[in-house]
């Protein structure tokens, strides 16, 4: 199968100056340091298939976006987009990808289709054939009906709407997108992922997007999780979630660390502290937790069962949660 995307062994480094020198860029080497921001990253993206790049904040997804949206050059290795080095055919990549950006890039004093017309003379597109599309894409969004409305006018909602029938105008063969439904709330964000869908089965069209949303993640073909600039894990969900097994035990109690070493003691493994509850991977949960509660009577407050999920492969790979990632950035 032939890939869309191919990035081979790509780090990227920040450099970090103080006071006037980072405006200048005149102090002596020793002054400067360097902040990694990717680090060694690898994989692949197949033909056709819808990608995601999960990762909490500070994990390297939107410094990858940048790389692969060819807004920046990576500090080693190499990406290819369509078959073609991106840092020595930039013009002929940038004709064949669209980007829908995390932050809004529609001018809210034009209607909907005004921002349609104004994105396709940038392609040369024009006349009665991009009025064509552009009523096309608008109702394939289910915006035939606020075309003419500005958009300032708009829920949030419907601007991403617009923002992706804009990415779509110039029929690109790869579509990233950074993060394009934060801020929605799930029904908005619900409806934009069933349009991008509905909109790369259409025209034969990839899909990488950045996310840091589980649920949407799960919602990819396959899914490559960043945490600290490095890949941790790659796979489909399905897949991901069947490395782990069996069940997921979390355990309230008011003394984890001690109830920890004691269930160590009693039934081996590896019990997880994490957020103030104990952590556990066993095959057989529902057999265990009859005998977990046996063996230490009046210690625990609460125990629940579950299957694993896209959070429990994050902290399996990384030894943390999203939640605790993000609250130290």
């Amino acid at each position: 199968m032939q890939h869309a995307v191919e990035v081979d062994h790509v780090s990227h480094s920040y450099e970090r100056t103080k006071g006037f020198g980072r405006l200048l860029r005149r102090l002596p080497d020793r002054e400067r340091t360097l902040s990694p921001a990717l680090k060694n990253v690898s994989f692949s993206v197949r033909e056709g298939e819808m990608f995601c790049l999960l990762g909490p904040n500070g994990s390297g997804k939107s410094t990858l976006f940048k790389i692969l949206s060819t807004l920046m050059r990576q500090t080693s290795g190499s990406v290819r987009i369509l078959d073609r080095d991106i840092s020595t055919r930039l013009v002929e990549t940038r004709r064949d990808i669209g980007v829908v950006f995390q932050h809004p890039s529609l001018d809210g004093k034009l209607s909907a289709s005004e921002n349609l017309l104004c994105q396709g003379s940038l392609y040369n597109l024009r006349g009665a054939a991009l009025r064509t599309k552009i009523d096309g894409l608008l109702a394939r969004v289910g915006l035939s009906d606020r075309a003419g409305d500005l958009v300032e006018k708009l829920s949030g909602g419907m601007q991403r709407r617009v923002e992706l029938a804009k990415a779509f105008l110039h029929d690109p063969r790869l579509l990233i997108l950074d993060e394009a439904s934060t801020g929605l709330d799930p029904g908005a964000r619900k409806d934009f992922d069933r349009y991008l869908k509905q909109l790369c089965a259409a025209g034969r069209t990839t899909a990488l997007l950045t996310t840091h949303i589980l649920d949407e993640a799960e919602l990819c073909d396959r899914i490559a999780i960043l945490d600290r600039g490095t890949l941790v894990a790659l796979g489909s969900p399905f897949e991901l979630k069947r490395e782990i097994g069996g069940d997921i035990v979390s355990i309230a109690t008011g003394d984890p660390e001690n109830v920890s070493r004691l269930i160590k003691e009693k039934f081996g493994g590896d019990p997880q502290l994490i957020d103030g509850m104990i952590r556990i991977e066993r095959t057989d949960g529902h057999e265990f937790i009859p005998q977990l509660v046996r063996a230490l009577p009046g210690v625990i407050d609460a125990v629940t069962l579950s299957k694993p999920t896209l959070e429990d492969v994050f902290i399996r790979k990384t030894g943390h949660t999203f939640r605790e990632k993000e609250g130290n950035n």
